[in-house]
């Protein structure tokens, strides 16, 4: 992806200035009543389910997260396609759709563990466009669109000033097939680690990116991610004066779940660093029964 497709995407859709807003404020609503939601069931989760997966959670509060918030778009924007990670795809005629992660984070959130987020984004032919994103428990909510700008709750944002790899804190995540996947992150982990301040592992992609939009962190990278996960957050770090990639090498395509997201100054060091990792054997990693 080159800087500011979202700009383009928007173009391509038609959509206007007073569009721009509405759909916006659509979005930061939905992701305060996520908040909303979330914080109620904070520390009081009565059900907690897995999906199949080793991690894959899903809890009572993604779900009526997920319920009140589909309800919600569906009566401010009927036309528009809803993608929504716990019920799947709602599709309607046109090129807009909605992608929603009503709990990103939910490990953490079912631990207690407080980086956890309600993300919506809104892509044009898999083009993100705007998103909102909303950290409930930092009472904060990121959102931001074309022509309108970046936010945190109402300050601007902008990405970092790093320019150099080592001077940088990075920040990734490891997907739910890393036991049986030799492409699971560690060793690009232990690789960066030793060649920046510091590689973090938050546990929620929304807040992953929404930080690099603000600056706290310079750069992230994953794999194994979904629309849901990536939408809001990589309109977010474009629109915020970043970069948004595929790695080691290519341009982001929301359907390929990769991502590299930085301040740009920083991009091209560590696109580099990646390409010279070679992948761990994963049987020193895989549970043992």
């Amino acid at each position: 992806m080159t800087d500011l497709n979202c700009i383009y995407a928007t173009r391509q859709a038609g959509l206007v200035k007073s569009e721009l807003i509405m759909l916006s404020k659509t979005a930061q609503t939905a992701v305060t009543i996520g908040a909303r939601i979330l914080m109620k069931y904070y520390g009081h989760l009565t059900s907690i389910s897995n999906k199949g997966r080793v991690g894959d959670l899903v809890t009572d509060a993604d779900l009526e997260c997920e319920k009140q918030i589909v309800s919600y778009l569906k009566s401010k924007t009927p036309d528009i396609t809803i993608l929504a990670e716990e019920s799947g795809l709602d599709i309607k005629s046109g090129d807009l759709c909605w992608c929603l992660d009503p709990l990103d984070g939910t490990t953490n959130f079912a631990h207690g563990y407080p980086l956890f987020a309600t993300s919506l984004g809104l892509t044009w032919n898999d083009i993100p466009i705007l998103g909102a994103i909303s950290i409930p428990f930092l009472n904060q909510i990121y959102w931001g669109a074309p022509t309108l700008g970046v936010f945190c709750n109402e300050e601007p944002i902008n990405v970092s000033s790093s320019k150099l790899l080592i001077d940088s804190l990075l920040v990734t995540g490891f997907s739910y097939d890393r036991f049986i996947k030799i492409d699971n992150n560690y060793a690009e982990f232990c690789w960066l680690t030793h060649r920046t301040r510091g590689v973090r592992r938050g546990g929620a992609a929304a807040v992953d990116l929404a930080f690099v939009a603000s600056g706290r962190l310079d750069g992230y990278w994953e794999n194994g991610l979904a629309k849901w996960d990536l939408a809001a957050g990589v309109a977010l770090v474009e629109l915020a004066g970043g970069l948004v990639s595929d790695y080691p090498v290519g341009s982001f395509n929301l359907n390929n779940g990769r991502v590299l997201a930085t301040n740009t100054l920083i991009q091209k060091e560590l696109k580099n660093e990646l390409t010279k990792v070679k992948p761990l054997n994963r049987h020193l990693y895989a549970p043992t029964n």
